[in-house]
């Protein structure tokens, strides 16, 4: 069983301001530029993390390095590829290279392998429901993975009819 806990929907702490402020009493770090300011926002869990805002609005400007805690710089990654086998069990992946793992473990054990190979870094601009755009970047190494592995499965194992019906 895994608890979740969403301080936006349970608690109230609906703002990010209240969440700078409970940080703040809880003596939790958040990372600042010199001015001690976030130059960014980020959000995190298992899957991915995102930043956006501030120093990020400028799609023109690269996000500073720094900023990545998931992956490293490509430029950093080996130059030698590691093969990772994901075993699937019903539309779902149990195993990577033989070895079982629970869902949260097996996304674990995967942002780990991408991650260290510079995989699953994203940098977009998006349609916001509200109709402005917003640039966000993103860093999803296990979950890269994943949906490319599912879809290589679904490239073999689906019909012409059913795969184009997925597409749109």
């Amino acid at each position: 069983d895994v608890k979740v806990i969403a301080p936006w929907r349970e608690w109230d702490l609906n703002s990010r301001s209240k969440l700078i402020a409970y940080a703040e009493q809880h003596q939790i770090p958040i990372p600042t530029d010199k001015r001690g300011e976030a130059p960014y926002s980020m959000d995190a869990n298992l899957l991915h993390i995102s930043y956006e805002g501030k120093a990020l609005e400028d799609p023109w400007r690269e996000p500073d390095e720094s900023i990545f805690r998931m992956t490293v710089s490509p430029d950093a990654a080996p130059d030698n590829p590691e093969y990772v086998e994901i075993e699937f069990a019903g539309g779902d992946a149990v195993a990577i290279n033989s070895k079982k793992f629970s869902p949260a473990a097996l996304l674990a054990e995967l942002n780990l392998i991408a991650g260290r190979h510079g995989v699953g870094r994203l940098d977009l601009v998006e349609n916001r429901y509200v109709g402005m755009k917003s640039r966000g970047i993103y860093e999803t190494p296990g979950g890269t993975i994943l949906i490319m592995a599912h879809r290589a499965v679904e490239s073999i194992t689906l019909d012409r009819e059913a795969a184009h019906l997925k597409d749109e």
